[in-house]
C-alpha cells in the first residue's frame, strides 16, 4: 500500500456507511506484546469484496476478557473488513499501558489504519502521536468522544456518554425511581464516569456511586448485594454494561431487595431478560455499527479521501432505549450477535 496516500490533503466529505452482514472466520494468535490476544479477520473466500488493493487495519480496544459487548463490535468490524478487502487484526487489553503497547505493535507492523478506543486517553496520547508521525490514520470508537479531536484522530464513531447518562436519568424519573445506585465496573474509565455523572445530573432522586471489580463477577455480585442490604431504600440499580445486569438481578434476590435493574448496553442474553421482565430497560449504543463504521471509514479515507463529520463532528451511534415496547423488533438481531 502506498503510504503517501495517508498524507493527502483532507477534504470535507461526510459519508453515510450502511452496515452489511457478512460472515468472517477469525483465527486466533498471540500478539507481540506479552502474549495478548490478537485475531486476524478475513480472506479471499468473502463474496462481494471491493476490488481495491488489500489493506491491513488494526482494531485495538480496552476489552476485558469475557465482556460480550466487544463480540458485537468485532462482528461489525469483520463485516466491513470482508466487504472492503481489509485484513482485520483485532487485539485488546483493559490495561491502558498494555493497550498502548498493542497500538505500538500495529505501528511496527506498518498497518494501513488503526481504530482505537480511548477509555483512558492520557495513556494513549504518546502512541497515537507516533502513529500520526508514521502516516497511519487513526479513528476512534466507543470511548473518547471528548478527546478524539485533541488527540488528532481522523474521526470518531460512538455515543456521547454524558448525553446517554442524562437520558438514562430522565428515564428513571419517568418510571418513578427515587434512589438509584450507579455501578461502575472499571475505575478510571472516563466513559463510565460520564454515564454516572450524566445520570446524576438529570435524575431528580438520590444517586449513589458504587465501584466494583468488573473482572471478578462473584465480587461484583457480593459488592452489589452488600450495598442493597446496607440501604434498603435503593429502588433501582443502574449497571453500565450488559454482562453486569443479570448479576445485579441476582444481587437483588440475594439481598431480599425490591430494587429494579436497568442497564447500559445490550446483548442477546439481556434481550431475553427484558422480555422476561427481569431487566426494565437498556440503552443501546449499537456497537456493531461502531465496529463497522470504523473499518469502513478507514477504507473510504484510503481509497477516496473521505472522512465523516469533516474531522469536526463525531458520528453518533446512540443512545436509544430498548424496553418491552420494542424488544421484539431488536431480539432477532441480538440473537445473531449483531445488536
Amino acid at each position: 500500500m502506498d503510504r503517501s496516500s495517508h498524507n493527502r490533503p483532507r477534504r470535507i466529505a461526510p459519508f453515510v456507511a450502511v452496515a452489511a452482514a457478512a460472515a468472517l472466520t477469525l483465527a486466533g494468535c498471540s500478539s507481540g506484546s506479552g502474549g495478548k490476544k490478537t485475531e486476524d479477520g478475513a480472506d479471499a473466500s468473502s463474496t462481494g469484496k471491493a476490488s481495491t488493493p488489500r489493506m491491513t487495519v488494526a482494531l485495538v480496544t480496552h476489552q476485558a476478557p469475557g465482556d460480550t459487548f466487544w463480540d458485537i463490535v468485532r462482528k461489525g468490524a469483520e463485516a466491513a473488513a470482508a466487504k472492503d478487502n481489509v485484513k482485520l487484526v483485532y487485539s485488546f487489553d483493559p490495561n491502558a499501558g498494555n493497550q498502548a503497547n498493542l497500538v505500538q505493535n500495529a505501528i511496527d507492523q506498518k498497518v494501513d489504519g488503526i481504530a482505537i478506543t480511548l477509555a483512558k486517553p492520557d495513556a494513549l496520547k504518546s502512541v497515537i502521536g507516533k502513529a500520526t508521525e508514521a502516516g497511519i490514520p487513526v479513528v476512534g470508537i466507543n470511548s473518547g468522544l471528548s478527546d478524539w479531536k485533541d488527540l488528532g484522530l481522523l474521526e470518531f464513531f460512538g455515543q456521547d456518554e454524558s448525553v446517554a447518562g442524562e437520558a438514562f436519568g430522565k428515564k428513571l424519573n419517568e418510571v418513578g425511581a427515587k434512589n438509584t445506585v450507579c455501578v461502575i465496573h472499571e475505575q478510571g474509565n472516563v466513559g463510565l464516569t460520564q454515564r454516572c455523572d450524566g445520570l446524576k445530573k438529570t435524575f431528580e432522586g438520590k444517586t449513589q456511586i458504587l465501584n466494583v471489580n468488573g473482572v471478578d463477577m462473584p465480587s461484583v455480585k457480593s459488592t452489589i448485594t452488600a450495598k442493597l442490604k446496607q440501604d434498603s431504600a435503593i429502588d433501582y440499580v443502574a449497571t453500565l454494561g450488559a454482562p453486569f445486569a443479570p448479576t445485579a438481578v441476582q444481587s437483588v434476590g440475594d439481598a431480599g431487595s425490591k430494587a429494579k435493574v436497568a442497564t447500559f448496553d445490550l446483548n442477546k442474553d439481556l434481550t431475553k431478560a427484558i422480555q422476561a421482565g427481569d431487566i426494565e430497560f437498556a440503552v443501546d449504543q449499537q456497537p456493531y455499527l461502531q465496529g463497522y463504521l470504523a473499518i469502513d471509514g478507514l477504507w473510504l479515507y484510503e481509497n477516496n479521501g473521505n472522512y465523516s463529520g469533516g474531522g469536526e463532528q463525531p458520528v453518533l451511534t446512540g443512545p436509544a432505549f430498548v424496553d418491552k415496547s420494542n424488544i421484539d423488533a431488536v431480539s432477532e438481531y441480538a440473537a445473531k450477535g449483531t445488536r
